[in-house]
């Protein structure tokens, strides 16, 4: 099966890892355009696009994931699947009709809990003692998928925001590594989400870092992670 896979940070790189170690062969990775970073502003790469890099596989940077340039070179690789892990764009129609068999996406929540851009660190503000990782199909709506699997783990008490994100990463690459042997005869069949049990969340803000000293330990405590 021919695959190409999108996506941007560290959170990526074990379902990378993943992809590479199936008997599935990797076309391209697309990624972010390489952004300025550090005292000098120097653009850098993304870990994503160093990962592909370092192994000499293609690498595509759109700016918009609508362009018409990038969904035509898409079209030429004709990929079998599409996986995506924390890429960074909602990707049009046009890309997610592009694979035959569909789309997949890694997101590090229990959907159709926490969908949006930051679950990790909003499971923990929140004080959840359990999130997991769902692998879903990809449509044109924000997180709403039909569902493949979902793997869950305790969130321990003392467990901070970069402790949870590696957790929750290893955990994508476990379940794509699960998922992946079940489209070799196909594309099977996921479960619709519990629309009305849905809970959204948005991106960090700076302001959301503000700690508000007069409440609990607990609460603190999860503020500062």
């Amino acid at each position: 099966m021919d695959i190409v896979f999108m996506g941007t940070p560290d959170f990526a790189l074990p379902t990378l890892d993943a992809i590479q170690a199936s008997r599935n062969r990797l076309l391209a990775v697309v990624t972010q355009p390489d952004r300025p970073r550090g005292r000098g502003q120097r653009l850098a790469y993304s870990p994503v696009k160093e990962w592909a890099v370092d192994r000499d596989i293609p690498v595509l940077q759109p700016r918009r994931a609508r362009d018409d340039s990038f969904i035509e070179a898409l079209g030429e690789l004709a990929p079998d699947l599409i996986v995506t892990a924390a890429y960074g764009q909602i990707l049009p129609k046009a890309v997610l009709d592009i694979p035959p068999k569909g789309c997949i996406n890694v997101h590090a929540s229990l959907l159709p809990c926490y969908r949006g851009a930051a679950p990790i660190q909003q499971a923990l503000m929140d004080g959840c003692e359990r999130t997991g990782v769902t692998i879903m199909y990809m449509d044109e709506a924000m997180d709403t998928g039909d569902i493949l699997m979902q793997k869950a783990m305790d969130i321990g008490d003392d467990m901070s925001c970069e402790q949870l994100h590696d957790a929750l990463a290893t955990l994508g690459g476990e379940c794509i590594a699960e998922i992946l042997p079940a489209f070799a005869a196909g594309k099977p069949v996921g479960t619709p989400q519990v629309h009305d049990a849905a809970s959204y969340c948005g991106k960090i803000t700076k302001d959301m870092g503000m700690i508000d000293w007069r409440g609990d330990a607990s609460c603190i405590r999860r503020t500062i992670c």
